[in-house]
C-alpha cells in the first residue's frame, strides 16, 4: 500500500493494487458518512474493440455501455441491490458516461456488507433473452424522455455537430434501433472485456480505515476466478480539426428560443502538461461568459437573457470543446455578441489572478466534500491513470505571461451554432 499526502488539503491517498490489476484509492476524511464507487473503464465510445475471447475488431450497437449498466441489476436470486442497500442504511445509484460506468453508494453504516455486496452483484452479470428484452422498452421510454427536454436535445446535437468520426458524437444511451439490437450475447462480450478487475478501479471516501477496505476486497477477490488478464483493443478514431455541421436549426415545444454556441479547440500542439493546457483555457471561457463577466451583465442590461449564461465543457485526446447556453428572444444577437467576445480574446492580468483565486478557493472548499474528492478521484484515473495529488501547487504556478502566449495562439474558428425555435 501507498502512501501520498495530497498537497495542502490536510488529505491522505491510500493506494494498492491487487495482484489482478485491480487498483484501490482511499481518501479518509472527518465525517460519518463514507462514499464508495466502483467502475470501470468503459463507456459510450467503446462500442468498437477486440472481445475478450476474440482477436478480431468487432463493432457493437450503441449505448451497449448504458444497457448493460441497467442489467447488472437484475440478479439471479432475485436479490434488488437497491432494495439490499437501503434495508442497510445506504443510497445506491450506477451512471455511464462517454467513458466510465460507476456503481455506487454512500451511507454511515454497515460498510462492510455494503462493500461486499456491491462487488458482489458487478462481478455477478446475469442476462437471458427474456430480461434483456423486458429491459428495451425501459431504455425506450428513457430515450423518449431525453428526445423531449430541449436542453438534453441541444446538448446531445451539439456534440454529434461538432465531431465528425470519434464516437464522442454519438448519445450515450443509443437510439431505438441500436438498443432494440442488443443481445444478450452481446453484453457478456462487452462485460467480459471491460468488467475485468485489471480494467476496474475502487474509490473511498469518508469514514474508512484504509487497512479494512483494502482486506476486504482482496477477501472478496481470493474467491473469484475472473480468468485471464488481457489488453484490451479499442478501435483508434483519427478526428479531423473541423466540425460536422456549423449551424442548425430546430423545432420543439416550447415558449423562448434556446441557442448553443460551440468551440472546438485543436490543442494537440502546445507543448505544455494536459492538465496546465485545460485549466489555462477553461479560465478562459470562464472569464468571459460566467456569471460575474462583463459580457453576462451586458446581455443580462439589455434584456437579450433573462437568466445568465450557461455552459458546459467536453475533453477529448487533443481537443477541448467549450459549449455556451441560453434561451433569448434576440437569437442572431446573442450569438453575435457571445461570438464576437469571445474571438476579441479580451484577457487582462487582473481578471486572470481573480480566476486563479476563485479556482484556489473551490479547491480547498471542496477538500472538505467527500463527493467531490472521489468524483475529482475518478476523473484523473479515466483521463490520467493516476491520480495529481499536487492540484494546489499546480494551480498556484499558473501564470499570466504563459496563460497570455497560449490563448493568443488557440484557434477558435471552428464554431458551430445549434438553434431551438418554438413550433
Amino acid at each position: 500500500m501507498k502512501i501520498k499526502e495530497l498537497k495542502s488539503l490536510d488529505l491522505k491517498l491510500y493506494e494498492h493494487t491487487l495482484d489482478n490489476g485491480f487498483r484501490i484509492f482511499i481518501i479518509p476524511m472527518k465525517t460519518s458518512n463514507t462514499y464508495v464507487t466502483l467502475s470501470t473503464k468503459y463507456g459510450s465510445v467503446n462500442n468498437e474493440f477486440v472481445p475478450y475471447d476474440s482477436n478480431e475488431m468487432k463493432s457493437f450497437p450503441l449505448g451497449i455501455a448504458h444497457f448493460l449498466e441497467h442489467k447488472m441489476f437484475e440478479q439471479k436470486d432475485g436479490v434488488d441491490p437497491f432494495e439490499f442497500f437501503a434495508a442497510n442504511g445506504a443510497d445506491a445509484n450506477a451512471n455511464t458516461t462517454s467513458f466510465k460506468t460507476t456503481y455506487l453508494f454512500s451511507g454511515t453504516k454497515c460498510y462492510k456488507e455494503n462493500l461486499n455486496y456491491l462487488l458482489d452483484y458487478v462481478y455477478s452479470p446475469y442476462f437471458t433473452d427474456e430480461n434483456v428484452e423486458k429491459e428495451k422498452g425501459i431504455i425506450e421510454q428513457e430515450i423518449k424522455m431525453y428526445e423531449d427536454d430541449p436542453y438534453s436535445a441541444m446538448y446531445e446535437n451539439m456534440l454529434y455537430n461538432t465531431f465528425i468520426t470519434h464516437p464522442l458524437k454519438y448519445k450515450v444511451i443509443g437510439n431505438i434501433e441500436s438498443v432494440r439490437s442488443i443481445t444478450k450475447e452481446d453484453l457478456y462480450a462487452c462485460y467480459n472485456t471491460f468488467y475485468h478487475p485489471s480494467n476496474m478501479y475502487l474509490v473511498v471516501t469518508g469514514n474508512v480505515k484504509p487497512k479494512e477496505t483494502i482486506d476486504i476486497v482482496e477477501k472478496y477477490m481470493s474467491k473469484k476466478d475472473f480468468g485471464e488478464k488481457k489488453k484490451i483493443v479499442i478501435k483508434k478514431y483519427d478526428e479531423p480539426n473541423k466540425v460536422a455541421k456549423k449551424n442548425e436549426t430546430i423545432k420543439m415545444n416550447i415558449t423562448v428560443p434556446k441557442v448553443g454556441i460551440g468551440y472546438k479547440i485543436n490543442v494537440s500542439k502546445i507543448n505544455m502538461s494536459v492538465p496546465k493546457i485545460r485549466y489555462y483555457i477553461s479560465m478562459f471561457f470562464e472569464m468571459i461568459t460566467d456569471a460575474t463577466s462583463s459580457l453576462n451583465e451586458e446581455l443580462l442590461n439589455k434584456r437579450i437573457i433573462n437568466c445568465d449564461l450557461a455552459s458546459t465543457q467536453v475533453n477529448l485526446d487533443g481537443f477541448m470543446c467549450f459549449y455556451i447556453l441560453s434561451e433569448t428572444r434576440k437569437t442572431n444577437t446573442l450569438i453575435k455578441m457571445v461570438d464576437e467576445a469571445i474571438k476579441s480574446k479580451p484577457i487582462n492580468k487582473k481578471d486572470f489572478e481573480r480566476k486563479k483565486k476563485a479556482i484556489m478557493a473551490n479547491l480547498i472548499k471542496t477538500s472538505d466534500n467527500l463527493y467531490s474528492i472521489n468524483n475529482k478521484i475518478m476523473s484523473n484515473i479515466i483521463t490520467y491513470d493516476k491520480v495529481y495529488t499536487n492540484y494546489y501547487d499546480l494551480i498556484n504556478k499558473l501564470n499570466y505571461n504563459e496563460f497570455k502566449k497560449i490563448i493568443n495562439e488557440i484557434d477558435l474558428s471552428n464554431t458551430l451554432t445549434y438553434t431551438i425555435k418554438p413550433n
